[in-house]
């Protein structure tokens, strides 16, 4: 979905206590339990003031956007419905802000996305559901499996929907301000969403971050994309039933422009001497002018003719290699991380039957930090390999920079970001 990933390396917000040491001598129990009870009162009375103070703020900027709101077509009536009881809740600050310095590796991740618990539970449903799967399957063109394994990977299959007021996260966020335009666009949207009468203030729960349903959309994508999957007039991706939800997501891969029967991506193996340089997302080529450069599928054939394919190497030369297509895409649409793109390809392999990623993973290896990537960059940026910002996210200029340092030094030009790299460029 088109979706941003939320992070920030401060530290959570709300009040740090001090409270004061307790007398060194105390003579009587009563005089001291009273010392202790005025500092605890002191210290509590700080925290009230520092919530009262956030909350105050917070009033005034709701009542500020319920104009915007209302000057932007909101109903009235509806905007108090939403905002009653809505309150700054700190906690959602310290989840945004709460970003580990260190991100999973794709091996790790993989393990996770593709479980065999979640294939398991993915292939129930798969029963449990087959008759609305093949509905919506006919009606969007869009690969049951795909819709299942979006739904296994986003909400474990609606176990974990989120159970958080969308309207208090959303406005918490926006008034917080760290990208406070973005946040109060979504406010807006799920207030728009309200007016429809898709649900209820009560019932429009999600993640911290505004997501929302059994497929975790955000309240602009559900405007633009969510159906009726049901037929009661209704857009309803929180219900038990995830019917609609199911082909809300079927709706927007669709959209973005799905092709039924094309795999998302197939494990495919190397040559010896391969050209990792050629590696790229944009250097694509029909699997056939792939074979007759020695890149074959796991049966040492050429891989069937999908439509043009691109080389993945998600953990470099030393993990394994995938020739994805289009749909690998617009998969990206709902998500842009590669990890999570081949988590849902994979799982709706395993959901419908395909064998696990055959090729081993560097499970030894130790990621690189957030500090270590942004030194990373530095370093590239100083060598004259890297013509821009240096932010600690590893996008296709920095992979490029790599390969380029790593020509120069004769090795393996994977443009893969590792502690080994690090090494060779100190």
């Amino acid at each position: 979905m088109d979706r941003t990933g939320f992070s920030l390396a401060l530290a959570g917000f709300g009040a740090t206590l001090v409270l004061g040491s307790l007398p060194a001598s105390a003579q009587h129990i009563a005089q001291t339990r009273q010392q202790v009870a005025t500092q605890g009162h002191i210290a509590t009375g700080g925290l009230m003031i520092e919530q009262t103070a956030s909350q105050a703020g917070f009033d005034q900027w709701i009542s500020g956007f319920k104009a915007r709101a209302v000057a932007k077509g909101i109903s009235p009536r509806v905007v108090d419905a939403a905002f009653q009881g809505v309150r700054f809740n700190d906690s959602i600050i310290a989840k945004d802000r709460n970003q580990s310095e260190f991100t999973k590796e794709i091996w790790d991740y993989l393990d996770s996305a593709a479980s065999p618990v979640r294939v398991s539970n993915g292939q129930k449903m798969l029963r449990k559901y087959g008759p609305t799967l093949d509905a919506i399957e006919r009606a969007y063109g869009v690969d049951k499996e795909v819709v299942l394994a979006v739904w296994g990977m986003e909400s474990s299959y609606g176990e974990t929907r989120g159970d958080i007021p969308v309207i208090e996260a959303l406005a918490t966020l926006a008034y917080d301000g760290r990208r406070g335009d973005f946040f109060e666009s979504q406010l807006v949207a799920a207030l728009q969403i309200l007016q429809a009468g898709d649900v209820s203030p009560r019932n429009m729960t999600g993640s911290w971050a505004g997501a929302m349903g059994h497929t975790q959309f955000i309240p602009t994508s559900f405007l633009a994309y969510a159906v009726d999957g049901t037929g009661d007039g209704k857009r309803d991706i929180w219900s038990n039933d995830p019917t609609d939800a199911l082909a809300s997501t079927a709706a927007y891969l669709a959209r973005h422009g799905w092709t039924k029967g094309q795999p998302w991506g197939v494990e495919v193996r190397l040559p010896q001497g391969f050209d990792y340089s050629s590696a790229q997302r944009s250097n694509t080529a029909s699997p056939a002018t792939w074979a007759s450069r020695g890149v074959t599928g796991l049966d040492g054939r050429a891989v069937p003719n999908y439509g043009p394919g691109a080389i993945l190497l998600p953990a470099g030369a030393s993990g394994a290699a995938f020739m994805v297509f289009d749909n690998f895409r617009v998969i990206e649409r709902y998500n842009a991380a590669d990890a999570y793109v081949i988590g849902v390809g994979h799982l709706s392999d395993r959901i419908k039957g395909g064998p696990e990623i055959q090729a081993s993973w560097p499970r030894g290896y130790q990621p690189l930090s957030f500090k270590q990537k942004e030194q990373m960059q530095r370093i590239l940026k100083r060598k004259g390999f890297l013509n821009d910002k240096v932010d600690g996210l590893i996008g296709p200029n920095t992979v490029n920079a790599i390969r380029d340092f790593q020509r120069s030094i004769g090795v393996t030009p994977d443009g893969y970001p590792s502690q080994t790299l690090l090494g060779q460029l100190r």
